[in-house]
């Protein structure tokens, strides 16, 4: 059995996706972030960092944090959604990462600014606005000629998917990137994703 910590955020929502989508049982215990349970004595000892998600690993006794780090583990228990022929592998993980080093940081930085920041500051805005835009544009060349990031659906797509999915929070709009709205409009309808993306 797998121990689930996690809120309704996008990195959250890749590991109840993931969960999902191997069929792995889990149970799930809610740190509401908004009311600072992420830095509980009890939750630290899972995550010294302090974010979720994090996963425990009961069978196994091993406890994993970092988003990432959580669809490899995941992955590798399961022999799913990660190739093993290194050629297919690495391109997961080079789309991994590029959701971990500029999707979820860049789209997460325009969140802030444009809805939760104290005062609206236009150049912060801005910048993290064409960011955004200018990663969609990578993702949409992405998909130009392939169903999925990496040809078959893998963990780079559910790490970035429910980045995308935030994109009418965010008042953007994914007309202008007819590859990677298809792309978002095929994933959407994926069972798993529709149970994991109401996780909690």
């Amino acid at each position: 059995m797998i121990d689930l910590y996690t809120f309704t955020t996008p990195n959250g929502r890749k590991a109840s996706v993931m969960l999902e989508e191997v069929n792995l049982p889990y149970n799930v215990h809610k740190i509401d972030i908004s009311k600072g349970e992420q830095f509980t004595p009890e939750f630290v000892a899972i995550n010294p960092n302090s974010k979720i998600p994090a996963i425990v690993d009961q069978e196994a006794k091993i406890t994993v944090f970092e988003s990432g780090a959580i669809l490899i583990y995941l992955a590798e228990k399961t022999g799913k959604l990660l190739p093993t022929e290194p050629k297919s592998r690495f391109q997961v993980l080079e789309w991994l990462m590029f959701q971990m080093a500029s999707v979820g940081p860049m789209f997460g930085q325009l969140n802030h600014f444009k809805r939760f920041a104290p005062e609206q500051i236009p150049y912060a805005i801005e910048r993290y606005t064409k960011e955004t835009l200018r990663i969609y544009s990578v993702l949409d060349q992405q998909l130009a000629d392939r169903e999925f990031i990496c040809n078959d659906y893998s963990i780079a797509d559910i790490a970035t998917y429910p980045w995308v999915a935030i994109y009418e929070f965010q008042g953007l709009t994914l007309d202008e990137h007819p590859n990677l709205k298809r792309w978002y409009e095929t994933i959407q309808q994926r069972p798993a994703v529709q149970k994991g993306m109401a996780v909690p």
